[in-house]
């Protein structure tokens, strides 16, 4: 019944960007949530040179059929030259049903695309 459902995985530079994205997707009905983890710390690679850094992970929850227009809008927000956003599908089967029933209904809600 909910198998058109997203988690967004992204991470951003620090929580006032995590902030000004997040709000602008629901504020604009692309999100029917957005959760802020502050204070991550990031091991990787980037142009061959290793990397340590603070983050703070932003998770959106969405509409499969939203989920290439918020990809736009995030990398058009972004201060990454190349961000982390990954889409999840969240499980029919598992979780609370009542939220996701919610959720199905808040993110599938008309938009202009």
């Amino acid at each position: 019944m909910y198998k058109n459902l997203r988690l967004l995985y992204i991470t951003t530079k620090d929580l006032e960007e995590a902030r000004t994205i997040g709000q602008k997707l629901v504020e604009q009905d692309l999100a029917a949530c957005a959760n802020i983890l502050d204070g991550m710390e990031s091991i990787y690679k980037w142009k061959g040179e290793l990397q340590h850094d603070q983050e703070c992970v932003l998770l959106i929850k969405t509409h499969y059929s939203r989920v290439k227009k918020v990809t736009r809008m995030i990398k058009d927000m972004h201060s990454y030259e190349c961000p982390a956003i990954i889409s999840l599908t969240i499980t029919e089967d598992e979780g609370n049903q009542e939220y996701l029933e919610w959720l199905e209904k808040t993110s599938k809600q008309p938009f202009e695309m």
